[in-house]
């Protein structure tokens, strides 16, 4: 079972992003503060829940959230200044965001860089481990999802409704048949 958050003292918001691992696009990052007695069956990591269940539970964790915000940096900012430092600018922005000013930050994963002088902790797998954070996770994930599928309607052949953005055989091969698009991260390598 999942816990609440990562401590009970101060007002938290949980963060994650989604994309990192993508050829294309931006990473999206989300930030969220949950009511401290949240509860909602089904909600963890986004990568354990279905495209369906995910959407839906993204409609629970917006209207009953606290506050929520989602951010992205696009691919060129990405291949400026390299997708660690993407997704950590990407949190710091839906944090900036929030309508509710967090005292701590609950980091899904190991590497995160200060934002103003809020006190975070990183935690490996916190999606799995932390309802705010679990809660950032699908927020990143359907924020970028969709926006992945309308830039798909561009780029058919790239199948990116399917694999959204990632590195599958078929995206892999697409690239080098037809190129990259304004939408591929350059420094990103493509093999087949």
């Amino acid at each position: 079972m999942l816990l609440n958050s990562y401590q009970e003292t101060f007002i938290e918001a949980g963060c994650d992003e989604a994309g990192r691992g993508c050829l294309i696009g931006p990473v999206y990052a989300a930030a969220v503060i949950l009511p401290k007695d949240f509860v909602l069956e089904g909600l963890t990591d986004s990568k354990k829940v279905s495209e369906k269940q995910r959407n839906h539970l993204r409609l629970i964790i917006e209207k009953e959230a606290l506050a929520w915000a989602v951010a992205s940096v696009d691919n060129e900012e990405i291949d400026k200044i390299n997708i660690l430092n993407a997704s950590i600018l990407a949190m710091h922005k839906a944090i900036e965001q929030l309508k509710v000013m967090p005292q701590f930050l609950a980091i899904d994963g190991n590497r995160f860089k200060p934002y103003r002088s809020l006190p975070h902790q990183c935690v490996i797998k916190g999606d799995s481990k932390y309802l705010n954070i679990a809660a950032a996770s699908i927020l990143a994930k359907t924020h970028r999802d969709a926006f992945v599928d309308k830039i798909a309607l561009e780029y058919p052949e790239y199948a990116w409704q399917q694999n959204k953005g990632y590195a599958t055989a078929k995206h892999r091969l697409a690239s080098i048949e037809y190129g990259l698009t304004p939408y591929h991260r350059k420094t990103f390598a493509i093999k087949a």
